[in-house]
């Protein structure tokens, strides 16, 4: 099988074909990335006499400048593979791969694909790629709210005309009424589809598990493929990494950060919020604090317990049970 790697940007394709493994022949293209890329892909590879059941395609999960391509090449019937970025650039530098540019990431990929021989990407059903939508929105417009109450915060403190502060106060009332609008759309799309409904549920179960957060929760866990909790947790980068060598380096366990930083800061405001209202959760974090833990460790460890927990309910389809935590928090907490 040959390797196909494309480095995607916003407005071009930079794609390099493996023909005979690593050390052998490449072969380089750029193209425009538009509604047309997939077939323009399929129809270069045609051109280099290699069918699409005979390439295995790499590109990087950055933005969402990929997603087009990717959904078409997956609908041609093309062996895909989504390189998560933090770990392709590790590989490119463990390969001496120090530049980094449009063609040499392509290089760098389709080696990876070589190499790694990465698992095969499986788009996520239509109903939940359209949940993701709404709450992809929903985020942005939230984030513009805040935006123009910062503004209109700063107008009151100075001498604004009149007609400015209107203006920023008419936009605002807009803004409220489109997440509202957008909330309708969610709570809509959950009761046409009973499994998203039931899943919601359960993650709800969770205390301190609201409604944003278990949405967001949902639509990870079922747009990707984790056989762990642990493999969930390392892929929103609330796992500890540590960095010990010899007996000079002692860096203290930090938390890798890899992954979406909006799903961690709802994280971090849920556990929060366990801290008051989830007595598991707090059984939790006393015992981290009294063993010498910091503050902000045994948050670490009650963000990454909330993602196991998530994991754990949709994967038994049983909704969460507090006592039977409680009864097991003491071996959580060791584990934390």
């Amino acid at each position: 099988m040959f390797q196909l790697g494309i480095d995607v940007s916003k407005k071009t394709l930079d794609l390099c074909l493996l023909r005979e493994g690593v050390k052998g022949r490449v072969k380089t293209r750029k193209l425009k990335n538009d509604f047309n890329a997939a077939s323009a892909v399929i129809t270069w590879l045609r051109k280099q006499h290699v069918e699409p059941t005979d390439i295995h395609i790499i590109m990087e999960a950055t933005g969402v400048y990929h997603e087009l391509l990717a959904y078409g090449l997956h609908k041609s019937g093309v062996r895909i593979s989504l390189a998560n970025p933090h770990r392709a650039r590790e590989f490119a530098r463990g390969m001496d791969i120090l530049s980094k540019n449009d063609s040499v990431d392509a290089y760098m990929l389709a080696c990876y694909g070589a190499l790694k021989v990465p698992e095969r990407w499986v788009p996520p059903p239509e109903n939940v790629r359209y949940l993701s939508a709404l709450l992809r929105r929903r985020d942005a417009i939230i984030t513009d709210r805040t935006r123009e109450k910062n503004r209109l915060e700063k107008c009151r403190a100075t001498d604004t005309p009149p007609a400015v502060t209107e203006s920023i106060e008419n936009a605002l009332r807009n803004l409220s009424t489109e997440i509202e609008h957008l909330d309708a759309l969610i709570l809509a799309h959950l009761d046409q589809h009973p499994e998203l409904k039931k899943d919601f549920d359960l993650l709800t179960s969770i205390k301190s598990v609201g409604i944003q957060l278990g949405l967001n929760m949902l639509v990870i866990l079922r747009s990707h493929h984790f056989d762990t909790a642990k493999q969930a947790a390392a892929f929103l980068g609330v796992v500890p990494i540590e960095k010990i060598s010899g007996s000079s380096v002692r860096g203290k366990p930090r938390l890798s950060k890899i992954g979406p930083p909006e799903i961690r800061a709802k994280l971090y405001l849920a556990s929060l919020c366990g801290l008051k209202f989830n007595p598991v959760m707090k059984l939790m974090y006393e015992r981290l604090c009294q063993r010498g833990k910091a503050k902000m460790c045994a948050i670490g460890a009650l963000m990454r317990k909330l993602v196991h927990w998530c994991y754990g309910v949709l994967h038994t389809q049983k909704a969460f049970d507090a006592e039977y935590q409680s009864s097991d928090g003491r071996s959580a907490c060791k584990a934390a």
